[in-house]
């Protein structure tokens, strides 16, 4: 009797020992997780992008639109969430004019790129703004990269590729170009882009001159 009681109590046993197991494991999944967003975020919040911009240019009105898909009309409708929190973001709600540029810890032009993008925002900083969006990321990837880069301006999460989808675009590194009056003027999609183009691309569809 004693024996078939111990033969009963030992796959109990195994399965408490499991158990305990499986939970330390997580455990120490949740403190690392705890500990990677307890620090800071690199980028600005987003609470600022329906604002008017204090030196804004004149719409580029006698400049057509570029073609191709998604240009020529406004922003999606829709809502992305901020990566610092808060409000979700009503894309057609930014004020421009704004580059708005899609990137990814994994995608290598994005990486190249950003840096250009920062310094975009500081040297036109009160004429437009410069808003990343996150796709297809994890947290802690563009967390990193942000530290790593000095990236500072404001940042969206897609991690379903809303945006894209609905420029019709399915490429990354993606910048999107838009006026004051909220319309997509250009859809740029050749690679990773370096000062002088991107001040190009500024000027052109835009209208804003970027400070050397």
């Amino acid at each position: 009797m004693s024996k078939r009681l111990a033969l009963l109590l030992v796959p109990a046993l195994l399965a408490v020992a499991g158990c305990t197991t499986s939970t330390d494991t997580g455990e120490v999944a949740t403190s690392r997780e705890k500990a990677a967003n307890s620090r800071p975020s690199p980028f600005a919040d987003c609470a600022g992008l329906g604002a008017p911009l204090p030196s804004a240019a004149p719409p580029a009105s006698t400049a057509p639109a570029g073609s191709g898909p998604g240009t020529g009309k406004a922003l999606p409708e829709l809502s992305l969430p901020c990566f610092t929190g808060g409000t979700p973001v009503a894309l057609r709600d930014i004020r421009g004019p704004a580059v708005i540029n899609v990137w990814a810890s994994w995608c290598p032009p994005c990486r190249k790129e950003l840096p250009a993008f920062q310094r975009l925002s500081e040297r036109a900083a009160g004429q437009l703004r410069v808003v990343g969006v996150n796709s297809r990321d994890g947290r802690e990837a563009a967390q990193s990269i942000g530290e790593d880069f000095g990236v500072r301006f404001p940042v969206v999460v897609d991690q379903g590729e809303a945006f894209q989808r609905a420029l019709e675009r399915n490429a990354i590194p993606l910048t999107v170009f838009v006026d004051g009056q909220g319309t997509v003027r250009h859809v740029e999609a050749s690679g990773a882009l370096d000062d002088a183009r991107l001040a190009e691309l500024v000027r052109r569809h835009l209208g804003v001159a970027v400070p050397a």
